[in-house]
């Protein structure tokens, strides 16, 4: 049988939810432990994982190459990947990625929404692009086997990283922007450029991200997969829900406002409703995966296709990625 992987997902993480992922089937997982924490609190938040692994070793263990994805299969438990949404635990010091690492970080985003040491998030006016220190990270996440992750980057970022990078990239969750156009979905000329350097795309199922938020459906959502795998092939696409699942809302004030301002940032909510949204009707936990392989179904895709999607992609790019070079 084929993996069932997620490209990214940020859940109060509890025995409930461990739980759940074995009784949706995830082998793998690739989970956010760090926003914008330095690299004293990364490592804190690493030691809490050590704590769930040494608490639920029936349920859940640290991945740290492809083949724990098959480990994860063979013994009934998820494998769980570490990852960054933004570069803040590297600090100023290039010598961390290093570290991180070695102690099982296998993605970071070169930015969040603003701009970092690294390069220029979606949010902002202007990107420049890679930076200087940018080019040089990247370099040495390719070395290390650290997979640089675009999700929240800027257009001419994005195409500068893929360009620069002499492993494909990765950007774990979003969704196409001209199918629903928030900032943080990615255009056809990145989508296109991203496939053609074998990197992965996510499809991200977090509301914001979704043609008509919380109220598309979830043969909207399938459509809007098949017809980007015929964009841009079907080696080239995943699933990366983005699901914050038990988050309290105000976590979203530290993924939106981190240490950068004093004001509230409302990001891709309104000030209405600075919460997490609710999630569509077809997707609340991980229980829910086997509705994404039946919609694709019935959108028109092979089991072949669907299992590509479902994992099997996640599954390849893993093992040319992880290793060093």
């Amino acid at each position: 049988m084929n993996p069932l992987i997620d490209g990214l997902q940020y859940a109060n993480w509890s025995e409930r939810v461990f739980r759940q992922m074995r009784e949706g089937g995830l082998d793998a997982v690739h989970v956010t432990i760090t926003y914008h924490e330095n690299f004293r609190e990364t490592v804190l938040q690493i030691e809490k994982w050590n704590r769930f692994f040494e608490r639920f070793p029936d349920l859940i263990f640290q991945g740290f190459s492809a083949d724990d994805v098959a480990k994860a299969r063979d013994t009934g438990r998820t494998a769980i990947f570490f990852g960054s949404q933004n570069p803040s635990m590297i600090e100023d010091d290039i010598g961390l990625v290093e570290v991180l690492h070695r102690l099982g970080l296998r993605f970071m985003q070169l930015t969040y929404n603003n701009q970092s040491l690294l390069a220029t998030g979606c949010y902002e006016a202007r990107d420049s692009g890679l930076t200087r220190m940018g080019r040089e990270v990247v370099a040495e996440m390719n070395r290390v086997g650290m997979v640089v992750d675009m999700s929240h980057s800027g257009e001419r970022s994005t195409l500068e990283a893929i360009e620069h990078s002499s492993r494909p990239i990765a950007i774990t969750h979003a969704n196409p922007h001209g199918w629903h156009p928030a900032l943080r979905n990615k255009s056809e000329t990145v989508m296109k450029a991203l496939a053609e350097s074998g990197g992965m795309l996510g499809f991200s199922v977090y509301p914001h991200h979704l043609k008509g938020g919380s109220a598309c459906t979830i043969d909207e959502f399938c459509t809007m997969i098949a017809r980007t795998a015929e964009l841009i092939g079907i080696r080239h696409i995943g699933i990366g829900t983005d699901l914050c699942q038990d988050q309290p809302d105000s976590v979203v004030e530290w993924m939106r406002v981190g240490r950068w301002t004093r004001k509230i940032d409302y990001g891709e909510g309104s000030a209405a409703a600075p919460g997490f949204p609710p999630m569509p009707e077809w997707f609340n936990d991980n229980r829910d995966f086997a509705k994404i392989a039946e919609g694709l179904k019935s959108v028109g895709m092979s089991g072949a296709e669907i299992a590509a999607v479902m994992g099997g992609n996640w599954s390849d790019f893993f093992a040319s990625s992880f290793g060093r070079a």
